[in-house]
């Protein structure tokens, strides 16, 4: 199966990881905006919200395309520092913030030149902590991406959901920050 290159994906991408196929992660697409790519949805306080990480354009081909692979993020904004911001916002009151919170932190604090780079070592850190470990690669040739099954996110407990219900497929950050070990459950649910 082949999956796109995600930032802190959401818990379907992750559902795709325990079903025992090795795993691609296409890095010869051209880079989609406003996607899993480069976008994670988080709960807050207001509703879902959206941390985008802003990429160099300087890359891009005058057709406006450039190779996932060869995506790097801009150095023109303190996205680091907001999105670090955000997370700990958002889930300072959840009930594994507080264990995980150094686990996930440098990676807001290191520079990092590449997406594809970022995406793949956050990714890992979640495997880590869920204890799954599946083949990744990255793709050699484009083959393009598989359509992506959508799992149905079974309910677990989320900070703001009195405020505004349940959220669905949120990033896998949000199950792990609110389940902690326990998120590994509800993912093979």
């Amino acid at each position: 199966m082949v999956l796109p290159s995600a930032y802190l994906p959401p818990i379907s991408w992750f559902a795709h990881l325990l079903t025992g196929e090795p795993i691609s992660i296409e890095q010869h697409e051209n880079y989609q905006k406003q996607t899993i790519r480069n976008r994670c949805t988080i709960d807050s306080p207001n509703g879902p919200l959206h941390l985008t990480i802003p990429i160099d354009k300087s890359n891009f081909a005058t057709s406006g395309k450039c190779l996932m692979k060869d995506v790097r993020i801009s150095t023109h904004s303190d996205w680091q520092h907001q999105h670090w911001y955000a997370l700990e916002t958002t889930y300072f009151n959840s009930p594994f913030f507080e264990y995980l919170q150094d686990d996930f932190r440098p990676f807001y604090e290191k520079k990092w030149d590449f997406l594809m780079d970022f995406n793949e070592a956050l990714t890992a850190k979640c495997c880590e902590f869920l204890d799954i470990h599946p083949t990744l690669q990255r793709t050699e040739a484009y083959t393009g991406i598989a359509p992506m099954m959508d799992f149905p996110t079974k309910h677990y407990y989320q900070v703001f959901q009195q405020k505004h219900s349940f959220l669905p497929n949120l990033s896998i950050i949000d199950l792990i920050f609110n389940m902690g070990n326990e998120s590994i459950i509800l993912l093979r649910k």
